[in-house]
């Protein structure tokens, strides 16, 4: 196994799980393990869902590179939000979940979803939250739609990380322009971990190629965004930083192992 991409997209070419068969052997040629997100906005655009269900398919059928995935879940569906929360995890067995503050349109300290945190504490699963800004809606009029205002980390993230010290919480893409913020959360709580996906790494700000390499070295994944961010792409850009190899094994894929809980038997199989 050569690294493990916590944070990869499905669906795109329709919800079915042969259509996926690309994105597998991509995956498989690499010798990379993934997990697939869900997606789901459906309050603010009307859009069907990425299903978890969907998600949970693609894992079963390609497991050997698919070992788990991630739900997502619209938390202006209030108590049905809730309820597919638990069956997500304890039912299709979804490693944690996945919010997307800026397509869902929700400040994530906004008391009205701190029940949805409480649960993921609750059931041990970890949360994915984007921060900053992507490809996604990047260059589009009005950037699709996209208000960046939700993504900033403080005081958003940081309140949530406060109040909910038992919960996981991993913070997606390298979140410009509030890098230093995130960086400053993530070395003030202990809690909170960062996932580089999103960005090419060669255009990751210097702050952040310090932190790799020094003192948040154990508290940051690899994750690509594929297909925005293309898997083979982001590994070539990321090879030609120059980062140690004890830093570059923790990032790609030990990591990941440890602070999703991944077993090491799923590791080898792949």
């Amino acid at each position: 196994m050569k690294a493990i991409d916590v944070h990869l997209h499905v669906g795109a070419r329709g919800q079915t799980v042969e259509a996926e068969a690309e994105t597998a052997q991509l995956y498989r040629r690499n010798d990379v393990l993934g997990l697939p997100i869900a997606w789901d906005e459906e309050t603010r655009t009307g859009a069907p869902p990425i299903s978890n269900d969907f998600v949970a398919q693609v894992v079963r059928a390609y497991n050997d590179v698919f070992p788990t995935g991630w739900a997502c879940v619209d938390p202006w569906k209030g108590k049905a939000a809730l309820r597919e929360v638990e069956r997500a995890v304890r039912e299709l067995g979804l490693i944690g979940v996945k919010f997307q503050a800026a397509a869902q349109q929700f400040f994530a300290n906004d008391r009205r979803f701190y029940p949805l945190w409480d649960l993921c504490q609750s059931l041990g699963c970890p949360v994915l939250f984007h921060t900053g800004t992507t490809a996604y809606g990047a260059g589009a009029p009005g950037g699709g739609g996209i208000k960046l205002k939700y993504t900033r980390p403080i005081p958003y993230l940081d309140d949530v990380a406060a109040d909910f010290p038992r919960l996981t919480i991993i913070a997606a893409h390298p979140s410009w322009p509030w890098q230093e913020e995130m960086l400053a959360v993530a070395l003030h709580k202990s809690n909170v971990y960062l996932e580089i996906s999103g960005w090419s790494p060669k255009y990751f700000p210097d702050s952040l190629k310090r932190e790799i390499r020094g003192r948040l070295q154990d508290r940051v994944m690899f994750g690509s965004d594929h297909p925005f961010i293309p898997l083979e792409r982001w590994l070539r850009d990321f090879e030609q930083e120059g980062y140690p190899q004890e830093v570059v094994e923790k990032v790609l894929y030990k990591n990941a192992l440890r602070i999703l809980r991944l077993s090491l038997q799923e590791g080898k199989e792949a």
